[in-house]
């Protein structure tokens, strides 16, 4: 897989975006309404990758600068891979480099909000040293939301 940064509103990027929303929908019943903004996912203040097999887009993931709940944290948004593409490693790749951007860029933590219908997501992050952290934004008080964090040492 050819990882590369993509602007948020890239048509690839918009692409995979609506595959992951549309996967909300039918898991949870509807989209992914945190608010969101495509510039949030530009340098210095973020970055968002998009990943190719054979020159088709397969596999996304950001992340943006957040201060809550700590400043100097980077939030993970918007992993995806889509099914025909899932259980080759490509979830963890990407992970892995935007865990190196976002350390590269100063910052000391990511962050991210998943769900507990997301079993695969939940095993991804766990086994990737990702800690159970207290909930901040959109969806904090949701009992499905689940929130972890990960120290990004040099």
């Amino acid at each position: 897989m050819d990882l590369r940064v993509t602007p948020f509103d890239h048509p690839d990027a918009v692409k995979l975006i609506d595959g992951v929303q549309r996967e909300y929908v039918t898991r949870y019943g509807g989209p992914d309404e945190t608010p969101v903004d495509p510039a949030e996912f530009a340098l210095p203040q973020g970055i968002f990758l998009v990943g190719y097999l054979d020159g088709v887009p397969v596999a996304c993931g950001g992340w943006r600068a957040h201060e809550t709940p700590r400043p100097g944290d980077a939030e993970i948004k918007r992993m995806y891979v889509v099914e025909s593409a899932r259980g080759k490693g490509f979830a963890r790749a990407v992970l892995a480099e935007l865990e190196r951007t976002a350390r590269e860029a100063g910052h000391r933590r990511a962050v991210l909000e998943t769900g507990m219908k997301q079993p695969e997501a939940l095993a991804l992050y766990e086994s990737s040293g990702y800690v159970g952290i207290r909930g901040f934004g959109h969806y904090r008080h949701e009992t499905l939301s689940r929130y972890y964090g990960k120290e990004l040492l040099a």
